[in-house]
């Protein structure tokens, strides 16, 4: 009986490798397909191939290390964790996709998909979406805070954006009653006679020359989101793609149940590397 469950269990785990291995080659056709369709055609197969690979019990366990094209980070407490990763159609769209998974008691698949719906929200800086109408983010880090006894996942992204610009975004998801994730609400607040934003935001973003390798992390230490203060490099404040870091770090913290804005982080410019930040996230595909 040992010897069938052992034999079993070597199954499973060549089982799991083999999957592992064709994902790993479906997840690289997607960032390196010859023309869009090859990239799309990769992306619909390494999709089915993926969610079977979920199917296998206590899959939530399994680190699929070796996609490096996937950004998939855990939440803090292992309450959930999201795959995110993007299509690249052309130079000009991005198609990004993704899904959270939930840990079971039985080791059943619990999966909610995320539904790139950005093309068609204008109002992103005060919009709540669902997982139907995610606005989208490839992920590298997620934060826990907490308000008057509830949990809430702070979601440092990368964006790709446009042509000539990328964004690093931030933005809160919760679960509601029902256990349904909600991404965004008023949880980036600004001063109230601050001109360049709103009071309230729901998710914030900094946007940056192409490349231009403009840092927003979290700062364990200080217990703060980082992110570089960007200048225009040609002196035109309305264009974004000219934005580039300046040496200053503005922040967050969390107060009250909401990221509460510092405008100046330190009180002298630092060189690059001097800022008690964790590694910066390079300019990849993926973003992580």
């Amino acid at each position: 009986m040992r010897s069938i469950i052992v034999l079993l269990l070597l199954t499973q785990q060549i089982h799991a490798q083999w999957r592992e291995d064709s994902l790993k080659v479906l997840a690289q056709s997607i960032l390196t397909g010859k023309d869009a369709a090859d990239r799309f055609r990769a992306d619909s197969s390494f999709t089915r191939m993926l969610v079977r690979a979920l199917s296998a019990p206590h899959s939530f366990r399994h680190p699929f290390d070796s996609l490096r094209n996937i950004s998939r980070v855990y939440a803090p407490d292992s309450s959930f964790r999201i795959f995110t990763w993007q299509v690249v159609r052309d130079e000009r769209v991005f198609r990004r996709h993704g899904a959270i998974q939930l840990p079971t008691p039985d080791g059943r698949l619990k999966l909610i998909p995320l539904i790139d719906r950005a093309a068609l929200i204008s109002e992103r800086a005060d919009t709540v979406t669902s997982p139907e109408w995610w606005i989208g983010a490839l992920y590298y880090r997620v934060i826990k805070t907490e308000h008057a006894g509830k949990p809430y996942y702070t979601l440092l992204g990368y964006d790709e954006h446009s042509v000539r610009s990328t964004r690093k975004v931030a933005e809160v998801m919760y679960f509601d009653r029902e256990g349904k994730p909600r991404f965004g609400g008023p949880f980036f607040r600004f001063p109230t006679g601050d001109t360049a934003h709103p009071p309230l935001m729901s998710r914030f973003w900094i946007e940056y020359k192409k490349d231009g390798n403009a840092r927003m992390q979290y700062d364990e230490e200080l217990r703060m989101i980082l992110f570089d203060h960007l200048i225009s490099e040609s002196e035109e404040p309305d264009k974004p793609h000219t934005f580039i870091p300046d040496g200053d770090y503005e922040g967050f913290k969390w107060e009250n149940g909401a990221w509460k804005y510092i405008e100046k982080v330190f009180h002298q410019k630092l060189e690059d590397g001097q800022a008690p930040v964790v590694a910066p996230v390079k300019e990849k595909k993926f973003g992580g």
